[in-house]
């Protein structure tokens, strides 16, 4: 097996660096990165990526070794057809650590031609820290106070030049992510006293856009890793593979839209002026989709999404939900909902990725709070009548949380206080006889509801009867009764 360089791949110099990126994880490489060596192919463009990270992890050195080069696998289905196809990735220049060369990190800000500059630092990535220093005798803590003191230097070795001000696209699932890294950044200027012309500089000739991603990049494992080297042909260290589906909408003016026109390459890349359809669509539909069917598939004797979606009841359920339940009450003008939720039930087929349902019950009751019970009291009010196959998953979720089947342990992970809730509201109205005393404590529960529900009679009858029906016959049989209604 051949070492990866851009030697034995037989592959040019890489471009100009004009983007720095902050982070090199699995998901950059097979999103971001992906996309823009993508661009340079379809637009003949020239863009190279300066990559920055915080770790000294070999990953990283070994990466740098093969000259920036590394590829990624796409694979799942798509259309209801397997994919599996590897794409080599040439637009890496370099790949180092901030923490071990931060002087380095600091000069790449005096690069003229560096334009734009992606992050994604996991949402816990951009905060702000009070005891952070400016980045003169080395890196801050925090992602925003490194990007400041980038953005500092930057200015400072201009003189202010608006020309050189930068186009930020922030990766982190955030809600309006762009607006609050910029937020953070100025509170930053000011909280180190730097000069008011470097805040101004900031707003007037640097352009945080507000994104939104969408695509599943598991990495490549251990166990993988020879199996692929062999379909590649050469011992990759970086290498990384994503699902079919993908998904970059970007919030921005004109004027970025013109400059980097992404979404002429012919990927599910779209420029908006509101996120919000496509962020309420992701939450309602591909979310919502995944905490409903997480209960219901688990009591129903499944592992793993795949199993739930593709067994014909569980898999029956899920797809009703969506489109007898949730797609109907969604006004969102200007997005397919059809189209995407077709697209989310290939994701959860895809054969390369087992994705555990007991992996995505972290937090379960706040997610059905925001991912589903918005979609529930819509339906309600919208059609006078509640939405039977969302109540049973409520119904479900409730009857997970009791925390055992088949005398066997559930490992609940969620906070304490909606542990303790549930356990005993199952302890007091556990009884079969219970169920209208058990469904009427569950949609009392204003902290987990932020209200309280039980005022609606129809809600509390259709909960009760599904706890009942779930409690007499099994998940599988009440999935059945629910969906002959």
């Amino acid at each position: 097996m051949q070492a990866l360089n851009r030697t034995t791949a037989n592959v040019d110099a890489p471009p100009p660096e004009r983007v720095l990126q902050f982070g090199g994880g699995n998901f950059l490489r097979g999103f971001a990165d992906w996309i823009l060596h993508e661009f340079n192919q379809k637009q003949s463009a020239a863009l190279g990526v300066l990559v920055a990270n915080n770790s000294d992890r070999q990953i990283y050195s070994d990466w740098q070794a093969q000259d920036g080069l590394y590829h990624v696998l796409t694979r799942g289905i798509r259309q209801g057809k397997t994919v599996d196809r590897a794409a080599l990735i040439t637009n890496i220049s370099r790949v180092i650590s901030m923490d071990v060369d931060w002087d380095t990190f600091l000069r790449s800000a005096e690069q003229p031609e560096l334009r734009y500059i992606i992050s994604n630092t996991t949402e816990a990535g951009v905060r702000f820290s009070e005891s952070d220093r400016p980045g003169t005798n080395g890196p801050p803590d925090e992602f925003p106070g490194k990007l400041t003191a980038w953005l500092h230097r930057r200015f400072q070795h201009f003189s202010g030049d608006g020309e050189r001000g930068c186009i930020v696209l922030p990766m982190e699932l955030l809600v309006d992510n762009g607006a609050v890294l910029r937020g953070i950044v100025l509170r930053y200027a000011a909280h180190w006293n730097l000069e008011p012309a470097f805040a101004e500089w900031i707003r007037q000739h640097c352009t945080f856009c507000n994104t939104l991603v969408d695509r599943i990049v598991p990495g490549v494992g251990k166990k993988e890793r020879t199996e692929v080297w062999e379909q590649i042909g050469y011992e990759d260290a970086a290498v990384t593979q994503g699902e079919p589906y993908h998904l970059l909408a970007i919030e921005a003016p004109a004027a970025v839209r013109e400059e980097l026109p992404l979404d002429r390459i012919g990927l599910n890349i779209i420029f908006t002026d509101d996120l919000t359809p496509y962020r309420r669509s992701k939450v309602a539909i591909l979310n919502g989709a995944h905490t409903a069917m997480v209960p219901v598939g688990y009591l129903s004797g499944k592992e793993t999404v795949r199993e739930t979606v593709e067994d014909a009841t569980t898999g029956a359920f899920v797809r009703e939900l969506l489109f007898e339940e949730v797609i109907p009450v969604l006004d969102l003008p200007g997005v397919d909902l059809e189209a995407f939720a077709d697209d989310i039930l290939d994701r959860f087929r895809n054969p390369f990725i087992h994705h555990r349902l007991l992996s995505i019950s972290l937090n379960s009751v706040s997610k059905f709070r925001e991912r589903v019970l918005p979609s529930l009291l819509a339906y309600l009010d919208q059609r006078g009548a509640p939405p039977a196959r969302m109540v049973l998953a409520l119904a479900a979720l409730v009857r997970f949380y009791r925390g055992d089947l088949h005398g066997e342990p559930i490992p609940l992970n969620d906070d304490d206080w909606a542990i303790d809730f549930l356990g005993q509201a199952w302890e007091d109205y556990g009884a079969a006889e219970g169920a209208d005393l058990l469904a009427a404590r569950v949609l009392g529960w204003e902290r987990a509801w932020g209200r309280d529900l039980s005022d609606h009679g129809e809600l509390a009858a259709e909960l009760s009867g599904a706890l009942q029906r779930i409690g007499r016959e099994g998940m599988a049989c009440a999935v059945k009764q629910t969906l002959k209604s």
